[in-house]
């Protein structure tokens, strides 16, 4: 039997995210990475010199060279970079948000279908051990609250939170639910920037269910946490550990017995550990992605997921921007809108 070719993939942006990226993509089974190319010669050979990656002078000698590409650069440059490797027709993972706006990313997908070429969103939440356990349990969630906190970064800081954390977690609960948001209220303020650094968004889907965001760039301690309830129970999610718990309403319940008094939650609730495989998930994301480059399995990710998580949260920063109209200049200008 012949071995199937290895899929021929670049790197275009070397910068926090994209170090990993390359030092990931080393190694995944299946992929030969031929290199990788960053705007900033000095980053480009201190990445080049410490994982041993070839990094290209230019991106288009590097496209020349690859089946695919991941897209790591700023957001604003999404759009410019992965036009022409879609024009070369290269199947691309984008990392998110797809775009700075809904008419670049319209235009990236549309492109992508006339030419054939994939394209995935990097929403690498989707890939984490946490949620890989507990999507076989979620049945119609009515309500889920998301809370998405971090210290201060000056990297993403050029972005409202909303587009820089947020976002996340807005494709999370849209994969949680199931539908399309069909409302949306949001509060949010600048803390550290001139941007939205913590922001509040409420999110109701077509079928009622509800979702709850905070996002957080200026908080003391990391905190990634999901809590998904419906009726048979809810999940509590800690995205930072990988870790979950299904508090499943028990099949034996006497309702009549516990109309008669309070009762301990063991009486009318059991705990269900949530369990997946390990794996890191940016390495999943890459496996799924070469999966569909090589049709052996869907888009994880769709392009269209990306543009829709998008557009909810240009919404959120729009009903931001409505509360406090000084920000809705700077805000425009750093999310492309």
């Amino acid at each position: 039997m012949t071995a199937t070719p290895a899929v021929r993939i670049g790197v275009i942006g070397a910068g926090a995210l994209g170090y990993h990226h390359i030092r990931i993509l080393r190694d995944v089974p299946g992929a030969n990475l031929v290199g990788f190319h960053d705007a900033n010669p000095q980053r480009a050979a201190a990445v080049s010199s410490e994982l041993g990656v070839r990094a290209y002078g230019d991106a288009d000698a590097l496209l020349e060279d690859v089946d695919a590409a991941t897209i790591v650069v700023p957001t604003p440059a999404h759009y410019e970079v992965a036009k022409v490797a879609l024009e070369r027709g290269k199947h691309l993972l984008i990392e998110k948000p797809i775009a700075a706006t809904l008419t670049e990313a319209d235009e990236l997908l549309a492109m992508a279908a006339a030419s054939g070429t994939l394209v995935q969103t990097g929403h690498v939440e989707r890939f984490n051990r946490a949620i890989r356990a507990a999507l076989p349990h979620v049945d119609k969630a009515r309500f889920i609250e998301s809370d998405r906190l971090a210290p201060f970064n000056p990297r993403g800081s050029d972005v409202a939170v909303v587009l820089d954390l947020m976002i996340h977690d807005i494709d999370l609960v849209r994969t949680l639910v199931g539908g399309h948001v069909q409302d949306v209220a949001a509060v949010g303020v600048p803390v550290l920037t001139p941007f939205v650094d913590i922001a509040n968004a409420r999110l109701r889907f077509d079928d009622g269910a509800v979702a709850n965001i905070t996002s957080s760039r200026v908080s003391r301690e990391r905190m990634r946490k999901v809590r998904i309830f419906q009726d048979s129970g809810y999940l509590s999610l800690d995205l930072g550990s990988g870790d979950g718990e299904f508090f499943r309403l028990r099949r034996d319940v006497d309702f009549a017995e516990l109309a008669k008094g309070a009762q301990a939650i063991e009486a009318f609730v059991e705990r269900v550990p949530l369990e997946a495989p390990e794996g890191e998930p940016l390495r999943l994301e890459f496996e799924s992605f070469l999966d569909a480059v090589r049709g052996d399995a869907p888009v994880a990710v769709s392009g269209e997921d990306g543009r829709e998580a998008l557009a909810v949260a240009l919404k959120i920063v729009q009903e931001i921007e409505r509360a406090l109209p000084s920000l809705a200049a700077g805000t425009h200008v750093a999310a492309g809108a």
